[in-house]
């Protein structure tokens, strides 16, 4: 049943799910910032060298002081683009914590964002619907606030990726004397489902904030770093040839019908050869939208026939072929299987005497039956919306005027920040600048940042 209430001076109709999760948020997180924190009080000026000399890192001041207002702060945003620290400074939180015995969780909205956090931090991370320990049968989740989860502090990574639905699974998992520390870029695009979680968060000004921007000498040296904190600023990245190695490059080409032959050039043995990365697994195509000659959907067409042209041991099924060592991406969440929309795997074999497809996802095999097939699709392009919360060591990004409808700057923006070792942009400078320019896009209408506004705490920017 929807339900009317006002946004501001604006009269709006809400779904009454989302009004009641939205609600239920704000109140969980007012909740969580009055309540007391769960570790004893600890002595900043002596945790501080002691993680240092344990890191072998130098803290910045920055990131000293973030440091600080976690272990002071129940409940914490830290906010910033690339380059900037933040896994740097969850990194001393975690470390100061656990030395103090503090029981740690840590989660993320995606499989591969979860491994990341893993691989960063030396913690356990869990996808967030794992952490929460889904129910197959029943619907919902196994923890709750009859069931809470059973830590000090929970770490949340990637949130701008979180919905309202999600985000409300998850605190009301969260014990009233758990702290929550919340990570996330801001600038980069919201979650594909409702809401804008962390952007409403920070806007409130009613939850303490870190928003880090200085960036790092060594990240400094990384083009990918410096043009995307450039397109963040609403400035063009320098397209211009590198004199020297870089691991930033654009390639111009004017048309739809230029652009395909290059991306797959590229893709299948420029960046190969030159970088000495494996073409399907480590380089990925972002496409700012699936339609279109230089769309994901085509694309992936185009380049499956050139780096995995189907033998006899495939099925076709749903428009698409299927064959083993394809690229696939799981395009629905299912939790029997413990696949999430976005996973990326590769099919290992395809049996069309038992009607079956197997599939590895980051060494776990999965088994599809041909009719299951509609959760899967190619993925050796993606669109840049699926590729939130990921990382690949090299990705390709067509930007051409005929995807002028999706041309935006956080798209732009969260298509770069996906590459690790390289970030090659093909097509136009006439279409990078009509990203970089476009801060429009579809308003998100939401009373989350108005719920919470009672009781203002400073905003801090380090």
């Amino acid at each position: 049943m929807p339900l009317t209430d006002r946004l501001g001076e604006t009269d709006g109709v809400f779904l009454a799910n989302l009004h009641h999760a939205e609600r239920a948020i704000a109140d969980r997180l007012l909740t969580l910032t009055k309540s007391k924190i769960p570790w004893p009080s600890i002595d900043s000026n002596k945790a501080l060298p002691w993680v240092e000399q344990r890191t072998g890192l130098t803290l910045a001041d920055s990131q000293k002081a973030a440091v600080r207002l976690a272990l002071a702060s129940k409940l914490l945003v830290i906010t910033g683009g690339p380059g900037v620290g933040k896994t740097t400074i969850v990194n001393a939180i975690l470390r100061i914590l656990a030395a103090k015995d503090m029981r740690l969780l840590l989660c993320a909205p995606t499989g591969r964002a979860a491994k990341r956090m893993n691989e960063a931090t030396g913690f356990e991370a869990k996808t967030i619907h794992r952490l929460l320990e889904v129910d197959p049968k029943g619907g919902g989740f196994r923890r709750n606030a009859d069931n809470p989860l059973d830590c000090d502090l929970l770490v949340v990574d990637e949130t701008s990726m979180v919905d309202v639905l999600l985000m409300h699974a998850l605190l009301k998992a969260v014990a009233d004397k758990s702290a929550l520390l919340v990570v996330g870029d801001v600038d980069q695009l919201p979650s594909v489902g409702p809401g804008q979680v962390l952007a409403d968060m920070i806007a409130s000004e009613a939850i303490p904030v870190i928003r880090l921007t200085e960036v790092f000498r060594q990240a400094a040296e990384s083009q990918i770093v410096v043009n995307a904190h450039r397109i963040n600023q609403g400035l063009m990245p320098d397209l211009r040839k590198p004199k020297t190695e870089s691991d930033f490059y654009f390639v111009e080409t004017d048309t739809p019908e230029t652009a395909v032959p290059r991306i797959i050039e590229l893709v299948k043995t420029r960046i190969p050869h030159r970088f000495g990365l494996d073409p399907i697994r480590d380089v990925q195509v972002l496409c700012p939208m699936n339609r279109g000659g230089v769309g994901a959907r085509s694309l992936n067409i185009e380049l499956q026939a050139a780096l995995n042209p189907a033998g006899e041991r495939k099925v076709e099924r749903f428009g698409w072929t299927f064959a083993s060592g394809d690229k696939v991406m799981q395009i629905e969440n299912d939790y029997d299987k413990e696949v999430y929309n976005g996973d990326i795997g590769l099919v290992t074999e395809v049996d069309p005497d038992e009607g079956e497809l197997t599939a590895s996802f980051d060494g776990r095999s999965i088994t599809y039956g041909f009719g299951e097939l509609d959760t899967l699709v190619p993925a050796y392009a993606a669109t840049i919306h699926k590729s939130q919360g990921s990382e690949y060591p090299a990705v390709v990004i067509p930007v051409l005027t005929q995807h002028y409808a999706m041309l935006r700057r956080n798209l732009l923006y969260t298509g770069v920040t996906r590459g690790k070792r390289l970030v090659v942009l093909v097509g136009q400078k006439k279409a990078v600048a009509i990203a970089v320019r476009n801060v429009s896009g579809r308003r998100r209408w939401s009373k989350l940042q108005e719920w919470l506004r009672p009781g203002p705490v400073p905003f801090r920017a380090v």
